[in-house]
């Protein structure tokens, strides 16, 4: 949180607090907390493209806490930027809550990342073995609630499901006596991967609950968010690779649209995003829109003049298509 943003930064556009988006009846279009991805610039294109909601990637609720350095690098954001979720990943009550004060005055709520899959998030007690620690995310959520005096800010959680779906089931109602916001359930086990999601199972968690629940898992376009949406019963869809091959993808598109990536163009520069992270960006959107060969060429850019040079001999200067 660089201090020339934090002045400017305070999310005041509270109608467009998430809970009551979520009790809207609409479908909710969420962008998902992506590593290295859901950055600040990420974020600002998608809000172009009809996303109600962003997360930022995960961020460790302990090197938040504890270091400068990884707050101003971890955390950015601007007034736009909102309504805005700060994904933590904990296993510390107290560091928790004292991350979430911390990024209180500038967001509309954290999540309890529950269902990293990665070995170094299990290893450290992060992410999805908290799907089976039911008392930890408990202490965490009511801890969070102690500490911070804004009653609108949210307090969510994500999670994996058990093979054993009572498990989950009694997780989430677990989570939803302690006072949590709404839970997003990524339809796969901890092991699995890239194996179908399980949206009757997402399906049966929501006919379990009362509050609002968010569907996660392999969506690549509006039209199968709108499918999940209905089969799910759910509240609210959340997208992680399918908007960063589509950014536009909420908005309609079957593919990134030109425009959208001279918007991307426009908000990285505008921003300063890292070269690295501005050109893997353009190589997810311009996946389907590329051969082969020119990918082969695009991708071995290696500065930001290049990159234009070359978006603007193969795509003109035509940014309204």
């Amino acid at each position: 949180m660089k201090s020339d943003c934090i002045q400017t930064t305070t999310c005041q556009e509270r109608k467009k607090d998430p809970i009551e988006m979520f009790h809207s009846g609409q479908l909710v279009k969420v962008c998902a907390p992506m590593v290295r991805y859901s950055k600040l610039s990420f974020r600002t294109l998608v809000r172009k493209y009809d996303c109600d909601l962003c997360y930022t990637p995960m961020i460790v609720a302990a090197d938040f806490v504890r270091s400068a350095k990884a707050r101003d690098s971890e955390f950015t954001t601007n007034q736009g930027d909102c309504p805005l979720i700060v994904q933590f990943a904990a296993n510390d009550a107290r560091l928790l809550s004292d991350a979430a004060r911390i990024v209180c005055p500038y967001a509309n709520g954290i999540d309890i990342n529950c269902g990293c899959p990665q070995r170094w998030a299990l290893a450290e007690g992060y992410g999805a073995c908290l799907i089976n620690k039911p008392e930890l995310v408990r202490d965490m959520v009511k801890q969070v609630r102690n500490q911070v005096e804004n009653p609108r800010f949210s307090v969510s959680i994500k999670i994996r499901i058990h093979d054993d779906l009572t498990r989950t089931v009694d997780l989430c109602r677990k989570a939803e006596a302690t006072g949590v916001s709404w839970i997003t359930v990524h339809g796969r086990t901890v092991e699995e991967r890239h194996q179908p999601v399980h949206y009757e199972a997402i399906k049966i968690i929501k006919e379990s609950m009362s509050i609002p629940i968010v569907a996660n898992g392999d969506i690549r376009s509006l039209k199968e968010a709108e499918n999940v949406w209905h089969i799910t019963g759910t509240d609210g869809v959340m997208v992680a690779r399918g908007l960063l091959a589509n950014p536009a993808m909420f908005a309609g598109y079957e593919e990134t649209p030109l425009k959208c990536i001279w918007d991307w163009v426009d908000i990285a520069l505008e921003l300063g995003t890292p070269y690295m992270c501005f050109h893997q960006h353009l190589m997810y959107m311009m996946e389907k829109i590329t051969s082969r060969q020119e990918k082969k060429i695009f991708n071995a850019l290696s500065s930001t003049s290049a990159v234009l040079d070359y978006l603007t001999d193969h795509y003109g200067i035509d940014r309204t298509s």
